[in-house]
């Protein structure tokens, strides 16, 4: 059994790859902003899993839940950073300060801010893996995502960085999930998101994938098998 901490996991790939570890006997420490998403999860899946309702933006929040959780479920194995937002579709030039910014607290800064509160904690030990995601925007561009894009570039970066600093037993992964039918998918493409595999179908090829994962994958920009 292994302790999983997943961000984001309220809805959509975060909260089918919850559940599939679940189901798996595996312990799952959860958060997202959505309270009454994260209060159901914690009512069917009471300690020694974990869920709360936490701003990953915050730091503060992510410092108080990553220390109540591992008291209570132990220090992860894995961690899935996937908490994240997208801008509706526009050119740059029309996106706001304030949604920009709204992407990179998210998106970066909130990525980093569980990295920070967590990792001392698993460098105790010696092991686990720190799973970042990206995206295929990650690694390639295209019009009216620039916000979007911009973060998920950070976010390979970030992990390239991180993996050079790590000590021995632990990695640090950049992963593309692939393209999956998910409400953040439909801002971008709308009514042809359905033309692609849903949540739960991911979880189903996912949860195995990142189970596998260990040392020796340090640094590797990584996409799920699809």
């Amino acid at each position: 059994m292994k302790t999983i901490l997943i961000t984001g996991c309220s809805r959509g790939l975060g909260r089918a790859a919850a559940e599939k570890f679940l189901s798996l006997g595996h312990r799952v420490i959860g958060c997202a902003r959505n309270a009454d998403l994260m209060a159901e999860l914690a009512r069917a899946h009471p300690a020694p899993n974990v869920f709360a309702a936490v701003d990953v933006s915050q730091d503060a929040e992510v410092g108080t839940f990553v220390r109540e959780a591992v008291a209570i479920a132990g220090v992860p194995d894995l961690v899935l950073n996937n908490a994240a937002l997208i801008n509706r579709n526009a050119p740059l030039w029309d996106i706001s300060a304030k949604e920009f910014d709204a992407l990179l607290a998210v998106n970066l800064s909130g990525t980093a801010n569980v990295i920070r509160h967590v990792l001392p904690h698993m460098m105790k030990k010696s092991r686990g893996v720190l799973v970042n995601f990206s995206s295929g925007w990650g690694r390639s561009t295209s019009p009216e995502v620039a916000p979007y894009c911009t973060t998920k570039w950070g976010v390979e970066g970030l992990t390239q960085a991180l993996a050079q600093e790590l000590p021995a037993g632990l990695a640090a992964v950049a992963l593309n999930p692939g393209i999956i039918d998910t409400d953040m998918l439909r801002v971008s493409f709308g009514g042809s998101a359905s033309h692609y595999p849903d949540a739960t179908d991911w979880a189903e090829r996912a949860v195995p994938f990142l189970l596998q994962l260990g040392a020796r994958d340090n640094g590797k920009a990584l996409t799920v098998p699809g």
